[in-house]
């Protein structure tokens, strides 16, 4: 449903893409991982025809977004960083006059209204003005006037940021029964345990290249065997050491500590996508939900 080949960008002197390929297949949730900067949104861009790429092609559903933007746009659906609701008007007026603008009519537009209503669980809030919403009914009445007209791609540019962790939670549920219905879906974040969470393949960004591709499980294991961790009296981590997974790689880490005269708790835990981070890029990693 997604292709990119080789696919460059610059603003003025800086190159944000430089050759960029990926696909994503029908039903695929795939997460763009990376730091601010690394080209996430660049790519989101692209991909929605509100920017050409330099060189290289993209296309959606076999289109190319340049040559046939217009058909492009009819097949997508797109949820960007900044919400796109008008918080003068209720929640059912922000859906009647999208759907209205998408070409709904009569009494189409009342059926539609009601279903994601529903479908985004503020049926209960519908007349009430979105002014007085919270960050998490915000957002997901900004989803819902994405998909007032069903369609097979749809974008999510960091859909969560600045949210609770209740309400996270909630938009992850309604992405993941996007997927389920076969909805293609390409969302960045800058949560780690957003991407291990939610996407079927992860796609790590550093400097506008794609350094790592693949199932959030497989590209852990790529990192290593568990991660010795030392913990103060507060349960903070004072320090942590890979190891290769073996008995062998447990005492050496065990004797590192030892010679270091460490005091502690010793913890042992699974690689995470912070320790893919590390490993394969050279800028910081991303927030975690607890940072």
């Amino acid at each position: 449903m997604i292709e990119i080949d080789g696919v460059h960008k610059r603003f003025g002197r800086k190159e944000v893409l430089r050759g960029v390929d990926l696909t994503v297949r029908r039903g695929e949730i795939l997460a763009l991982l990376g730091p601010n900067g690394a080209g996430k949104t660049t790519i989101v861009n692209i991909l929605t025809t509100l920017v050409r790429p330099d060189a290289g092609t993209a296309r959606i559903d076999g289109l190319d977004v340049v040559r046939d933007a217009r058909e492009v746009q009819r097949r997508i659906a797109v949820t960007g960083q900044s919400s796109a609701v008008d918080g003068a008007l209720t929640a059912e007026e922000n859906l009647r006059m999208l759907a209205r603008l998408s070409g709904l009519r009569g009494a189409r537009v009342r059926t539609r209204t009601a279903e994601l209503l529903e479908r985004f669980d503020l049926t209960a809030n519908a007349r009430e003005r979105v002014s007085g919403f919270s960050g998490g009914m915000r957002r997901r009445l900004d989803l819902a006037l994405s998909l007032v007209v069903d369609s097979p791609v749809v974008f999510l540019d960091e859909p969560t940021t600045g949210l609770d962790t209740r309400s996270r939670q909630e938009l992850w549920a309604i992405i993941g029964e996007l997927a389920g219905r076969g909805t293609t879906v390409l969302l960045t974040t800058q949560y780690l345990e957003e991407a291990d969470r939610l996407a079927d393949r992860v796609l790590v960004l550093d400097g506008g290249r794609i350094v790592a591709d693949g199932a959030p499980a497989a590209l852990k294991a790529k990192v290593g065997g568990d991660v010795v961790t030392l913990l103060d009296d507060d349960e903070q981590i004072v320090r942590e050491i890979p190891t290769d997974g073996s008995l062998a790689g447990l005492r050496r880490a065990l004797d590192t500590l030892d010679d270091a005269h460490a005091d502690g708790r010793v913890a042992l835990r699974a690689p995470s996508l912070d320790d893919v981070f590390l490993a394969l890029t050279t800028t910081p990693a991303p927030a975690q939900e607890n940072r």
